[in-house]
């Protein structure tokens, strides 16, 4: 006989459906009762164990495969839907997203182009992102599965465009030619050196550009180095401005940037992973201005978009040379003049991408559930938060801030009566604690300024579920275990 992987009888069906209500109740009780649980808690033993059992060669009845991911998986997550999950920059998702997640898994589009709604939906979700962040109508975009993957595709076309010779032709290697080089923060994100392995431009392309007192990109300095190296024979390309920085939140000083790229014929792109969406809260629109004259743009939508993962998207100014990065249509992909192939609609001519998967639905129901107002004031709900933690520390006699909040990322540190490596053994104590002890997920960082390097403890809030009472509880936490950690008796606790 011929199988199948559905249900066979009208039996089987409606115990699936049964079971299948059962799973949404429960997700949906999971999400309404999120506050109750720790922020985080470690996998035990046994439970890692279960979790290495051998390969099922034969079926499992689905309500004991279910009943183990609810013992063994839901209660060990990251954490990052926890209303006290601060720590690197998680977004939250939603219960719409979830929902929207649910549709998507069921439909199973495979969004590569074709004539399907599919198609149609992610193009309505990239120009409403392209209306909402101020670029040109005719700009181009794609949505990719992160901030990673939408820098990789912009500085993709910045080098394609800038590089003065035909790079998909003849390659990097093919002749002796200057080397391409990109300027970027001391502060920018990791993504840029593996960008630039990934493209064959190497560590060495990097031109990293001090920082000033507010960690922004020191403008003088760039074009010293700038005008250096063309002296030198070699071939400058890119800028990178930080619509938010990993690290502090900063963001450089992007209508300058922009002037002094137009200026210099480089193209300029800006990695606003999370502080893109910043311009939807209109007070802090100022903060992220020049931020829609960029030639393209990296963001996230699963971070200050709320979504759940994976969700990013790139935007370039220019939709032809962004489309001559990218596009390769081999016969079997041509379009047809009808069918399901009639559709020009191609994505993978705008990134690397072939097979891809609807994850435009969630965009456009949150949005639509939401509306784009609705995120806007979130958004600057998480910033006043983060300026409540801030003044918080700055009233404690034993806390100490490290860097300016123009943001939602908050770094500081317990100072105590310590001197200043008994600090940092302290702090990573209190980092470790907090999160073990299930209280606050924050993570760590090491702010180097005037004074040099300090380890402390880093708040970055793109939490829809944050309240108030939960910074004044890190708060009190950070005291109480400074407090027992730095006593003359107290060693750091082993987990």
């Amino acid at each position: 006989m011929e199988e199948s992987l559905d249900p066979v009888t009208e039996e089987e069906w409606e115990g699936l459906q049964r079971l299948g209500s059962r799973m949404l109740d429960d997700m949906m009780n999971y999400l309404r009762t999120v506050r109750e649980r720790p922020a985080w808690q470690p996998v035990p033993g046994e439970v890692a164990g279960r979790l290495t059992g051998p390969l099922p060669l034969d079926p499992v009845p689905l309500e004991a495969v279910y009943d183990q991911f609810t013992r063994d998986v839901l209660p060990y997550p990251t954490g990052n839907i926890h209303p006290r999950f601060w720590g690197w920059v998680m977004g939250t998702g939603t219960p719409v997203g979830m929902l929207a997640e649910l549709l998507t898994a069921a439909m199973n589009a495979h969004v590569g182009g074709y004539d399907q709604a599919a198609t149609h939906v992610e193009r309505q979700v990239v120009r409403w992102l392209i209306e909402l962040l101020g670029y040109p109508p005719a700009a181009s975009g794609l949505l990719v599965s992160g901030a990673t993957a939408a820098n990789l595709i912009g500085l993709t076309v910045a080098r394609n465009a800038k590089a003065g010779f035909d790079v998909r032709a003849s390659g990097l290697g093919a002749l002796e030619r200057p080397r391409l080089l990109i300027y970027a923060s001391t502060e920018t994100h990791s993504w840029l050196t593996k960008s630039c392995e990934l493209l064959g431009l190497g560590r060495a392309a990097i031109r990293l550009v001090p920082v000033d007192a507010e960690f922004r990109i020191e403008l003088g300095t760039l074009r010293e180095m700038v005008d250096r190296d063309r002296r030198d024979g070699q071939r400058p390309i890119c800028v990178i401005g930080n619509a938010g920085t990993v690290n502090t939140g900063a963001t450089d000083d992007l209508r300058s940037l922009a002037a002094f790229c137009r200026q210099e014929d480089l193209w300029f792109h800006v990695d606003g992973a999370f502080g893109a969406l910043a311009a939807l809260a209109p007070a802090l629109q100022p903060i992220v201005a020049g931020m829609q004259e960029a030639d393209s743009l990296a963001f996230d939508l699963h971070k200050w978009g709320y979504v759940q993962y994976e969700a990013g998207c790139i935007l370039v100014r220019d939709a032809a040379v962004h489309r001559a990065t990218f596009a390769l249509t081999p016969d079997y992909l041509r379009p047809t003049a009808g069918g399901i192939s009639i559709d020009p609609t191609h994505f993978a001519d705008l990134g690397t991408q072939l097979s891809r998967s609807f994850r435009a639905l969630k965009v456009w129901m949150t949005l639509q559930a939401q509306g784009a107002r609705a995120w806007g004031r979130v958004i600057q709900q998480n910033v006043d938060q983060a300026s409540y933690l801030a003044g918080l520390i700055e009233a404690s006699d034993e806390l100490e801030l490290l860097a300016p909040v123009p943001l939602n990322v908050v770094c500081f540190r317990y100072a105590g009566d310590l001197d200043e490596e008994r600090r940092r053994v302290v702090n990573e104590a209190i980092l470790v604690e907090l999160q073990v002890r299930g209280i606050a997920v924050p993570s760590g960082t090491t702010i180097t300024g005037p004074a040099g390097p300090r380890f402390g403890l880093r708040v970055a809030n793109t939490n829809h579920r944050s309240r108030r009472e939960d910074f004044r509880m890190l708060v009190e936490a950070v005291l109480e275990l400074g407090h027992e950690l730095s006593s003359p008796v107290a060693s750091p606790v082993a987990h």
